[in-house]
């Protein structure tokens, strides 16, 4: 007796193919949104690094630095009036929590929450 050869058919393919080529549809429309978080917490880390240790000032010092940080990344969303400062004791503490939207089709959309919080060493009073 001889035996039939058997495999995926187009329609094995097809229902196979779909999942994964919307996966990685979502990937690419999700990857500037994470490209954007990674430059926001760049940004601050790197102010935390400037005021390692020493007196960080008040918060318009703060402020600024994290502006410039923010312009020299090309950081567009979240904009310095969505980043939070504030003091505990004799530390600042920054936190960048906010959300973000990628679109996939027509009226879909993917929301992400990010939440960054870096804390700063300082010294004298605001």
């Amino acid at each position: 007796m001889r035996s039939k050869q058997t495999g995926v058919t187009l329609i094995g393919w097809i229902i196979l193919l779909i999942p994964t080529a919307l996966c990685m549809y979502t990937g690419i429309r999700l990857t500037p949104v994470y490209l954007n978080y990674m430059k926001v917490a760049r940004s601050l880390e790197q102010v935390k690094s400037e005021y390692k240790g020493v007196d960080a000032g008040g918060v318009s010092e703060i402020r600024l630095a994290i502006e410039k940080h923010l312009n020299i990344e090309s950081v567009d969303y979240p904009d310095i009036k969505d980043i939070k400062i504030s003091r505990d004791g004799r530390t600042w503490i920054i936190n960048a929590a906010y959300d973000d939207q990628a679109p996939l089709f027509s009226n879909v959309f993917v929301l992400i929450s990010f939440d960054k919080t870096v804390t700063l060493a300082g010294g004298g009073g605001e």
